[in-house]
């Protein structure tokens, strides 16, 4: 824990809900201002009604805790209000028994005035004894990631960006997803929108990197260079030797080769892929090294080989985190997570006008 009483609660490599536990109730170390006063920091607060809900089952407090307009997005669609958030949650519990939500990290930006922003990384756990909407309980464990965006104030959660990894997850309970995506409900086709990469028509801009002491900037340069500009060359440089990198599917990679082929394997599946980036904040220094959380949107057309199944020409649009750990201008440690269920249904699943 930090010797300043004004900053946030020190994460540090391996974080102990205890710590937080026992924080409660000691005093602020942050302007919270419309906060319950039991939350000590932003993060504290994230961490532990987290918890609250999820652990303790006090599943009421998301009546406090989100606003009753809140909006919720992921790649499966747009969930609004607190009451659609409580049911959700009810779901979740009923399928899972034993479950348990770890928190690995928040990295967070804002303050009480104008609101704060949050990226909370998290593992999850339980034993399926409940119906899912896949099917009767299989009594298997799943483990799996799960990055939720939280824009805060006052004590309320107004928008939130849940990204999970929801296709890994599929295939602890024995299923397979692709076989789940084609028999899934119909999906309305997303508006056509041109590709970012101008159909080959003009050269994608590549950006000059900025000094690495400021991450934000150096991060949003970087990755669009490595996916949009198609550089990729770039993970042989700005990609530690001794990368690891969680990735969709419950994978780890292992170095920059390993790395630089999941980047090509997107590619090759989805020619025009476009990533924009849409909101990224950070934490720590050069010297300590750097947490940088993006938040980012992916659109591409179905057009290659590759395990998503066979082409099939159809436009993607998906919302994505990254987590990275910076030291030195190199990326050390990478969390990158989108849903590849909702990748695959949107591949897939029937489109309404053929039911």
């Amino acid at each position: 824990m930090s010797d300043d009483p004004a900053a946030p609660f020190d994460f540090g490599d391996h974080p102990d809900l205890t710590a937080f536990m026992a924080a409660a109730d000691t005093g602020r170390r942050q302007d919270l201002t419309g906060f319950d006063p039991d939350y000590v920091d932003i993060v504290d607060y994230i961490v532990r009604c987290t918890h609250k809900i999820w652990e303790e089952r006090a599943v009421g407090l998301i009546y406090t805790h989100y606003a009753h307009n809140a909006t919720m997005h992921s790649s499966q669609g747009d969930l609004y209000g607190a009451e659609a958030v409580v049911r959700a949650t009810l779901r979740r519990q009923a399928a899972f028994s034993d479950y348990r939500s770890y928190a690995d990290d928040v990295i967070w930006t804002g303050n009480a005035r104008d609101g704060f922003y949050t990226s909370h990384r998290i593992m999850t756990l339980g034993v399926n004894t409940g119906h899912t909407d896949f099917g009767p309980p299989t009594g298997r464990r799943i483990g799996r990631w799960v990055v939720a965006d939280c824009r805060i104030r006052d004590n309320r959660i107004f928008e939130e960006w849940i990204v999970s990894d929801l296709g890994a997850e599929l295939r602890q309970l024995g299923y397979d997803p692709l076989e789940l995506a084609r028999r899934s409900a119909p999906l309305r086709p997303r508006p056509a929108a041109e590709s970012a990469q101008g159909l080959g028509q003009l050269a994608p801009q590549v950006l000059p990197l900025p000094d690495p002491g400021e991450p934000e900037p150096y991060v949003r340069a970087l990755l669009h260079n490595l996916w949009n500009a198609r550089m990729v060359n770039l993970v042989r440089e700005r990609y530690a030797p001794g990368l690891l990198a969680w990735v969709p599917g419950g994978r780890q990679l292992y170095g920059p080769n390993d790395y630089a082929a999941f980047v090509l394997g997107l590619m090759a599946q989805f020619p025009d892929l476009a990533l924009t980036v849409d909101h990224v904040c950070a934490l720590g220094d050069a010297e300590r090294g750097q947490r940088v959380a993006v938040r980012w949107t992916l659109q591409g057309t179905h057009d290659g080989p590759g395990p998503y199944g066979a082409p099939t020409g159809r436009r993607v649009f998906l919302i994505g985190v990254s987590h990275l750990w910076l030291r030195g201008g190199r990326v050390e440690r990478e969390w990158t997570l989108f849903d590849e269920y909702a990748l695959l249904r949107q591949l897939h699943a029937p489109a309404l006008e053929d039911v």
